[in-house]
């Protein structure tokens, strides 16, 4: 059976009731796992929780949490208890975030991300295998840290959010699985290729890291509703690439879409949100989502697969309502005869 995931943003949008629901069904579907972000709403370690006394199989991710926002030491502990809550489910998801976010909202200087994440991974790996950490770090210094309550699972998977080149790298030297988001399926061969230079300094493959890309989908009941669900998606790119920094708008222009993230930009720095949406263009956005009826999204994302993606989490867009989830999570759900 051919592994999927999902996301679900842990905002108040979603009831908890309704959560719950979506994560039952996931779980009865066969979903891998429910992987879930935190920016100014609840808290990641919560809601996995919650989800956790709701679900038996369902692996539970944090989808992502920042470095910026907890000390290692403090997350080791978070995510080891989550793991034994859930009896050996818990996956971590980590990245850096941007300058808005890190130095906005947590109030800490944005510096060396790069460095610091591997520090961070570091000293986690230390913590979680159970022995004293003693560490001399650029950023972390630590002495005689030990865990008392260690993971269920003898390695808990970590998986990094990355995007630019030297990010790939550490992670495939690190991690044990790669979250990109927006990713073009037609650069995943080059940006595994990536992963592949840093996996090989850690005497890896490419085989040994998870590629699971946030894969935006919609399964649509009728041309009425796919043109909705298509506004939705053209919204919530425009979001991305327009209004959340650089990382995103730099990713689609190596991706060969330039001309549309700087139109897309200028839109939405304008303030015209609907004219940033519509100068995403068709050929952009195929390229990165999932639309149609549930045999055309099971083609679609099979083709993602077929680019190199092993474990592709669904994803919804801004404004999706709970029936369409529910509708492209049962399109979606993991063939038997995979």
């Amino acid at each position: 059976m051919e592994e999927i995931g999902f996301f679900l943003n842990a905002s108040r949008e979603t009831s908890d009731e309704d959560l719950i629901s979506i994560a039952k069904q996931a779980d009865g579907l066969g979903y891998h796992s429910y992987w879930t972000g935190e920016s100014w709403g609840r808290d990641v370690f919560t809601v996995l929780t919650m989800v956790a006394c709701h679900t038996e199989n369902l692996r539970l991710g944090t989808g992502i949490a920042t470095v910026y926002s907890r000390t290692p030491a403090i997350l080791a502990q978070t995510i080891a208890s989550l793991d034994i809550i859930s009896k050996g489910r818990a996956m971590l998801g980590l990245g850096s975030s941007g300058k808005v976010v890190v130095e906005g909202w947590h109030g800490v200087p944005f510096d060396s991300p790069l460095a610091r994440t591997r520090e961070y991974i570091e000293i986690i790996r230390m913590a979680l295998a159970g022995g004293a950490v003693n560490y001399e770090g650029k950023f972390y210094q630590m002495e005689r840290f030990r865990m008392i309550s260690p993971p269920v699972q003898e390695r808990v998977p970590i998986y990094l959010a990355s995007l630019g080149p030297k990010n790939l790298e550490l992670t495939g030297e690190l991690a044990d699985g790669w979250l990109p988001v927006w990713a073009s399926r037609d650069r995943l061969p080059d940006l595994k290729e990536q992963i592949s230079i840093g996996a090989a300094k850690s005497s890896r493959k490419i085989s040994d890291v998870t590629v699971s890309p946030y894969i935006f989908c919609y399964a649509a009941n009728g041309a009425e509703d796919l043109a909705h669900g298509e506004q939705l998606l053209r919204a919530h790119m425009a979001y991305y690439v327009g209004g959340m920094g650089t990382f995103y708008f730099d990713s689609m222009s190596r991706a060969g879409f330039a001309t549309e993230s700087q139109a897309i930009r200028d839109a939405w720095g304008s303030g015209n949100r609907e004219q940033a949406a519509a100068a995403v263009s068709d050929k952009m956005m195929e390229s990165v989502v999932v639309l149609g009826d549930a045999q055309q999204c099971r083609d679609q994302l099979a083709q993602f697969r077929q680019a190199g993606a092993d474990m592709p989490i669904v994803n919804f867009a801004h404004g999706t309502d709970l029936e369409a989830i529910h509708r492209t999570m049962a399109a979606l759900a993991p063939q038997a005869d995979a």
